[in-house]
């Protein structure tokens, strides 16, 4: 049987029925979009994070779009950001007609390098979007410093950080909003997209739901800003609230699951995922680097071991942002780590009898090239 990075089957025969059981309380519910389920997740996602609101969204790339809109980002503005993501973050920013500008990640943690944010910031500059990339947090400390210092925005993408924190303090809690993905294989994942935003500011969360909802303020009433068609549904909603509740339960299982790598590849030439100080990962995904990366994957084939590169291609050198200018070698940091990254199987359920074959498979192969 092949192992993959990611595979859910094993925690869902746990969850199986608690997962029926969601989804037949909305069926009997009489409604299946913007529901009490919707309502109660809502406020149980906000109460988690120690925020006054959150709105459930279809996705997290609307997450991160709609959060935008909602603190006034737009056309002509600049929003800095990192290449190093996944494209959805780009896509966002570039879909609300504002620009994206790109700094660089550091070589340790592939996260947002604070250093450079400020020679980047122009009078068109409107905010900064940092990446909690992998399952931790950017320096919110630092950049919130910058931020403050040239009277910018903060927008926290989350989609890869339920739950981590930085100096105690939760991802998603820093800025004027934050927006989070629950596709499958996220830290807290739906079974299918999904998404929210969260926030501490009532004009915020009031703007959220207008622009997710056509831009009506009420059902089938007047359109006051013209919105999207961006609604959690009902059968996302009431899984994801009974998900929560295991929330930080996933979290540790991710954990152990590193610790058994951490030890069982500590004598390899593989680079192992280092932690920011501050930091509590959550390893939404545990990314390695070696030299030769490619090689290392082909090989473990033969293993039916099939891995993936989170990310082979940054966003600055795909062809549908070319129009940003960015030459080859203009991110050397991030262009670099894309060569040599990949991602181990990571998830609570992970059976450790896998992991081990994992680890073993990866001795072998190192050892031969």
């Amino acid at each position: 049987m092949t192992t993959y990075v990611w595979d859910y089957l094993r925690e869902y025969e746990t969850e199986r029925d608690d997962i029926h059981d969601a989804i037949e309380t909305v069926l009997r519910s009489g409604q299946l979009v913007l529901g009490a389920s919707g309502r109660g997740f809502e406020e149980e996602f906000a109460a988690y994070h120690g925020v006054g609101h959150a709105v459930g969204v279809d996705n997290g790339t609307n997450a991160i779009k709609l959060g935008l809109q909602a603190i006034s980002v737009g056309p002509g503005d600049e929003v800095i950001t990192v290449s190093n993501t996944a494209a959805p973050t780009v896509v966002a920013i570039d879909s609300m007609g504002a620009t994206p500008v790109f700094v660089d990640v550091h070589p340790d943690t592939y996260l947002m390098d604070i250093e450079q944010v400020a020679a980047a910031v122009t009078p068109r500059t409107k905010c900064l979007l940092p990446v909690h990339l992998y399952g931790q947090c950017v320096d919110m400390t630092a950049l919130q410093a910058v931020a403050d210092a040239h009277g910018l925005l903060v927008f926290e993408d989350c989609a890869q950080a339920h739950g981590a924190r930085r100096d105690g303090q939760l991802a998603g809690t820093w800025g004027a909003a934050a927006g989070f993905s629950f596709y499958p294989t996220k830290v807290l994942g739906a079974y299918g997209d999904g998404g929210a935003v969260i926030t501490s500011d009532p004009k915020v969360d009031a703007g959220l739901r207008r622009l997710r909802y056509y831009g009506m303020a009420e059902r089938y009433y007047v359109v006051q800003t013209p919105g999207h068609n961006s609604r959690l549904d009902e059968l996302h909603a009431e899984i994801l609230r009974r998900k929560l509740r295991r929330l930080d339960a996933y979290v540790e299982g991710r954990r152990a699951v590193a610790r058994r790598y951490a030890e069982g590849l500590a004598d390899t030439d593989l680079v192992l995922p280092s932690i920011a100080p501050g930091n509590d990962h959550v390893y939404y995904v545990y990314v390695v680097r070696h030299p030769r990366r490619d090689a290392v994957i082909e090989a473990l084939k033969s293993y039916d071991i099939s891995l993936n590169i989170s990310y082979p291609w940054p966003v600055h050198t795909m062809t549908g942002f070319s129009h940003l200018g960015y030459a080859k070698g203009s991110l050397p940091v991030t262009e670099t780590a894309a060569d040599e990254i990949f991602s181990l199987p990571m998830y609570p359920s992970l059976d450790p009898a896998v992991q081990d074959k994992v680890i073993g498979a990866l001795h072998d192969v190192l050892a031969t090239l």
